[in-house]
């Protein structure tokens, strides 16, 4: 008689523990949550969410060389070199994994950057003032939107 995950989250704008769990690592929220994935990917915070997101598997497959007996140099050369690297290539990644998520949410890839162009919006507007808007054949080749 049901009709699915789907009619379990239809009025609903927060995911719960399970289905936030697989949105992390991938999978897609039902439309009802848009405005809560469009706060998680592009709003405060949002940076440091996905590095934690990333962190966190790379931490739990590299916890049991831990228990491993032995010296703590060796087991922080055995853990940290690909850690490091985890966090590194989070960080890299961050914006093409949050601009990915955004579109398989159907929402504008270029909200990754309303921060911040909110943060810079006084520069835009300086600049505009001193020399003027830029031309429109200028805009084709820029990705602002």
């Amino acid at each position: 008689m049901s009709n699915g995950p789907e009619r379990a989250t239809a009025g609903r704008t927060r995911p719960n523990a399970w289905e936030y769990i697989t949105y992390c690592y991938g999978r897609r929220l039902p439309d009802s949550m848009r405005d809560w994935v469009r706060q998680d990917l592009a709003g405060k915070g949002a940076v440091r969410r996905m590095m934690t997101r990333m962190f966190i598997p790379a931490f739990l497959v590299l916890a049991p060389f831990w228990l491993i007996d032995t010296t703590l140099y060796v087991k922080f050369s055995m853990t940290m070199p690909i850690l490091v690297w985890a966090v590194l290539f989070s960080h890299a990644l961050n914006k093409v994994w949050r601009r990915h998520m955004l579109r398989m949410h159907n929402l504008d890839p270029n909200l990754v950057d309303e921060i911040r162009r909110q943060k810079t919006a006084h520069i835009d507007r300086a600049y505009i003032a001193k020399y003027g808007p830029r031309p429109a054949d200028a805009q084709s080749n820029s990705s602002a939107v």
